[in-house]
């Protein structure tokens, strides 16, 4: 087999949903961010999983993801929807019982307009100017939106995962002056919120990337395990050089293995001649241009010839690897490639 084999550990997603929901009081629920088809790993598996462990609640970006979530899931589960109330989606709305956060006046009119009685949430801006109400709109509307009785009305922290910055308190500060005294439940907290401590908690918290176990959540279990197969070894000649451009020219004979995976797979060109991958606990730089299909790893040092070889195991998480890269664990983890075996286990981690 010439593709990558992507494992995904649902033992470490469900414990990492578990940790996270344990740092809040026994009254605050714990919801579960599966936007971008379960961050890259696959909304259906990952929404099952995550509601075996106790997730009752989850969110979404968009109201088509909902509607693969609820497919997924069945009828029961809270699905929330942060784009709130598209035009066009009305009808998906009301038939898959998904829950839209209202972000604007428009939204809100469009709402109560088309599904009078459905139900939906509200969010706030308290800074990060992306989504949400901003204060006077919110003031002005308040009244009518509470009267109907909102399942939640939420905010985002544009900083948690910088835990001493100063947004942090201020938008912890402009969000109780939006909604103290409110019947509503809040929510302020993903996983970088739950993180900062019970004072950011309210009464719901909706971790997203922790639960797969990226940063800023240091303690989660890692998730997403890659190897990628060795398609060719060859040696190399001093003075030769691998892959596209001459971007590297051996110095001294060297055996070189070329493996099946590239940037059409999520791994970025920004990892050319910088990244390593693993044969168990052995490092094996990549040498030249990550191309489209095809890598190029120097495995002279190796006592014997690798079947594969691991860019995201016990040795290098998303985040080591989006370090090298110039990027994020987001980012590297929700440009996993389609092209890879997907493999479910339960306890590799």
């Amino acid at each position: 087999m010439s593709t990558g084999r992507l494992t995904i550990d649902l033992d470490a997603l469900a414990a990492n949903w578990r940790a996270l929901d344990g740092m809040s009081d026994a009254s605050v629920q714990t919801a579960a961010v599966v936007k971008a088809d379960g961050y890259g790993l696959g909304v259906a598996k990952v929404g099952r999983a995550l509601a075996a462990a106790g997730a009752r609640r989850f969110f979404v970006a968009m109201s088509e993801e909902g509607a693969a979530l609820r497919d997924a899931l069945g009828p029961g589960p809270e699905i929330s929807v942060f784009s709130g109330h598209m035009s066009g989606d009305t009808d998906m709305i009301h038939d898959l019982n998904l829950v839209p956060m209202l972000n604007s006046l428009d939204q809100l009119t469009r709402h109560f307009e088309a599904l009078p009685g459905h139900p939906f949430g509200i969010q706030l801006d308290t800074g990060m100017n992306r989504l949400g109400m901003e204060p006077g709109e919110w003031e002005a509307i308040a009244p009518i939106a509470l009267a109907q009785g909102p399942t939640v009305v939420m905010s985002h922290l544009a900083c948690a995962d910088e835990p001493e910055h100063a947004m942090n308190a201020q938008q912890l500060a402009a969000f109780h002056a939006m909604t103290d005294g409110i019947e509503a439940p809040r929510s302020l907290a993903a996983t970088g919120g739950i993180l900062l401590g019970p004072e950011y908690h309210f009464d719901l918290t909706r971790p997203g990337i922790g639960l797969y176990g990226g940063l800023p959540f240091e303690d989660a279990r890692m998730v997403t395990f890659l190897d990628l197969p060795v398609v060719q070894i060859r040696d190399v000649a001093a003075g030769e050089s691998v892959g596209y451009a001459n971007s590297w020219v051996a110095e001294k004979p060297a055996r070189i293995a070329t493996l099946s995976g590239g940037y059409a797979d999520g791994l970025q060109r920004h990892i050319s001649n910088q990244a390593v991958l693993f044969h168990d606990d052995t490092p094996c730089p990549i040498v030249g241009r990550v191309s489209m299909d095809l890598i190029g790893v120097d495995v002279t040092h190796l006592g014997e010839t690798p079947k594969a070889l691991t860019i995201l195991g016990p040795h290098q998480s998303v985040d080591d690897l989006a370090q090298v890269a110039g990027t994020i664990g987001y980012e590297i983890l929700t440009q996993l490639g389609l092209r890879y075996t997907r493999h479910y286990a339960r306890g590799r981690s």
